[in-house]
């Protein structure tokens, strides 16, 4: 993932955020190797870390000699420099974690409640919430971001279907997460935040340039370019389920018929009640035609498929690569296989919603500066994030 720090008068919150992301990255770090690898002065950079290690979130440490004179100090991401809560809604129920500045998940919370009403879920996530802070007593919570069925503001898509938080429209999300958690709060549909969540600890920690399919309950994707989450003029891109795939075919909540969650997603497999090699070997031809889809349109270094799935179920869709059709993605010269299973594993989505609280937290201007539409009216930070 490229890192690079800007000159800009508004580039402060994201210098900060950029060498923080490049320590947690590589660290530890000297300060002149971070310079290196974020393009900015060893002075800039200076100063951000001295802030960063006042403030809790790095820690210095100086190697033991070697010769003359003492060795420059290292830096190193501080775990436990902060926390955020990461929350996942879906059509299933509600799963919430508490992550470490380094990403590792301190304490994780599952709670059933299928197609949950909006005052249901608020309150198992007011309940939640003190659950997981708990785990850190005394500890820094920097925020809670929460991950949710998109796509957001399409009055007929929008909380419409089994796919969907049906009977959610109208619902004040930030403010309710706010009220329900006592902290910053920041929402993202749930593919985006996966995708975040691989970018930071997946197969993001290599690749710049690739796409992130999200087989859940529904279908969904992002694509990555450059190490950013591509979210759309309104934050609604990757609604890739509903494209039309069969020509008047199953009839969709959204309208339309024939799109491709109708036949690829978890609730159309649990709609047909069949096992998962009947299912897969059933639906390849319109699987394999969506990856030729999606290679075309954005050219991916590959495509990473990943998800609320059984991961015996991820493996079974990758292996479907193996007849994949002609695309431009059909290279002599690949570096990885068309097709890769996620590495971010179950977690990535409440990796990526914690993500946004930190990234939020620590760089707001940032985030606000560049949100979408959507967002600047709801006052939600946006951005690719540091690590939470």
């Amino acid at each position: 993932m490229a890192l690079r720090g800007t000159n800009q008068e508004f580039g402060r919150p994201y210098n900060r955020r950029i060498v923080l992301e490049a320590i947690r990255l590589g660290g530890p770090l000297v300060r002149g190797e971070i310079a290196r690898r974020v393009g900015l002065t060893v002075q800039t950079v200076s100063t951000i870390v001295r802030e960063l290690a006042e403030q809790g979130y790095v820690l210095s440490a100086r190697e033991q000699p070697k010769g003359r004179g003492l060795p420059a100090s290292a830096l190193r991401i501080n775990p436990e420099g902060g926390h955020a809560v990461g929350v996942h809604l879906t059509p299933l129920g509600v799963d919430a974690a508490l992550i470490d500045l380094s990403g590792e998940v301190i304490g994780s919370a599952h709670r059933e409640a299928p197609q949950a009403s909006p005052d249901l879920a608020f309150d198992l996530i007011a309940a939640m919430v003190p659950e997981l802070t708990g785990l850190r007593p005394g500890g820094r919570i920097l925020g809670v971001g929460m991950a949710l069925p998109g796509p957001f503001d399409v009055e007929s898509m929008s909380f419409v279907g089994p796919t969907t938080m049906t009977g959610w429209t109208g619902v004040a999300l930030k403010e309710r997460l706010a009220e329900a958690s006592g902290l910053a709060a920041f929402i993202e549909t749930d593919m985006a935040a996966a995708a975040l969540g691989e970018q930071l600890y997946g197969y993001g920690t290599q690749l710049s340039d690739y796409y992130y399919l999200y087989f859940g309950y529904g279908l969904g994707g992002a694509m990555v370019r450059e190490g950013t989450v591509m979210r759309g003029a309104r934050g609604n891109a990757g609604e890739i389920g509903h494209i039309p795939v069969v020509p008047d075919g199953e009839a969709c909540p959204c309208g339309n018929r024939g799109c491709l969650e109708r036949y690829v997603s978890l609730e159309a497999l649990q709609r047909r009640g069949q096992g998962e090699s009947d299912w897969v070997a059933g639906i390849g031809p319109l699987f394999r035609n969506a990856i030729v889809t999606i290679e075309n349109l954005f050219d991916p270094e590959t495509v990473v498929i990943g998800g609320l799935a059984p991961t015996s179920l991820i493996e079974r869709l990758a292996g479907e690569a193996a007849a994949l059709p002609n695309s431009v993605s059909a290279r002599r010269n690949r570096a990885h296989p068309r097709i890769v299973v996620a590495r971010g594993g179950k977690h990535s989505v409440l990796r990526g919603a914690a993500a946004l609280a930190v990234s939020g937290t620590l760089s707001p201007r940032f985030g606000q500066m560049f949100a979408t539409a959507r967002d600047r009216d709801q006052s939600i930070p946006l951005g690719k994030g540091v690590a939470a």
